[in-house]
């Protein structure tokens, strides 16, 4: 009778043994799931052919590590399965000729494990506005003054918005970049007199637009 007891209560243990060796195992092999798309926000179509690279972020060092490269297709999807590891956060990072580029963290801490995580994202096309100033009459005392009105910021390629004082120039030109199909616009007056406006245009997709101020 001890001895059926004694084999019923190891036969127990062996069980609860395996079973928490079981999940410890899964527990030791989770896995996250990134799935999302990736858009082209100037003409309401996927961002196709790409490139999307996936890095991850270790904890102390801050070192990046490629953890995956895809071109992007037709539909603009892209998924990633990868181990639940000790990193600090994962970074998408997506290129393509005359978009501007995307570089997006994801915590880890915001991440769930054995589901999917979706994020999407979204480029614009690029394009560029000449602003071309024309003195038609010009004297060494004309004072001309701009301001940016309204155009993209906050990118390395971006022009400021920075007050620009003109003396004396007969001829001014430079080129700024702009998200394609929105308004680029200045303020400017011509210092001395009653002349004062502001002017705009819509910059066109791969290509620059003239903004053009005779005075």
């Amino acid at each position: 009778m001890k001895h059926s007891i004694l084999l019923k209560f190891i036969g127990i243990i062996l069980v609860m043994s395996t079973l928490t060796s079981i999940t410890s195992c899964k527990r030791g092999v989770a896995s996250f799931t990134l799935r999302g798309t990736i858009s082209d926000e100037t003409f309401s179509t996927p961002l196709t052919g790409a490139t999307l690279k996936f890095y991850k972020v270790l904890i102390a060092t801050g070192e990046e590590i490629l953890v995956d490269t895809k071109v992007l297709g037709a539909d603009g999807k892209y998924e990633f399965t990868f181990p639940r590891e000790k990193i600090e956060k994962y970074i998408i990072r997506v290129s393509k000729p005359l978009y501007f580029d995307i570089d997006q963290e994801i915590q880890f801490s915001s991440l769930v494990p054995s589901a999917v995580n979706t994020r999407n994202y979204s480029s614009k096309a690029k394009s560029w506005v000449e602003l071309r100033f024309v003195n038609t009459s010009v004297q060494s005392s004309d004072h001309f003054r701009y301001i940016k009105f309204s155009g993209k910021e906050n990118c390395s390629e971006c022009c400021t918005a920075d007050q620009v004082d003109l003396y004396g120039t007969a001829y001014y030109s430079r080129t700024c970049i702009n998200d394609a199909l929105t308004p680029y616009s200045i303020y400017y007056q011509v210092i001395g007199t009653t002349t004062q406006n502001v002017v705009e245009v819509i910059t066109q997709p791969f290509d620059t637009t003239l903004l053009l101020v005779n005075y």
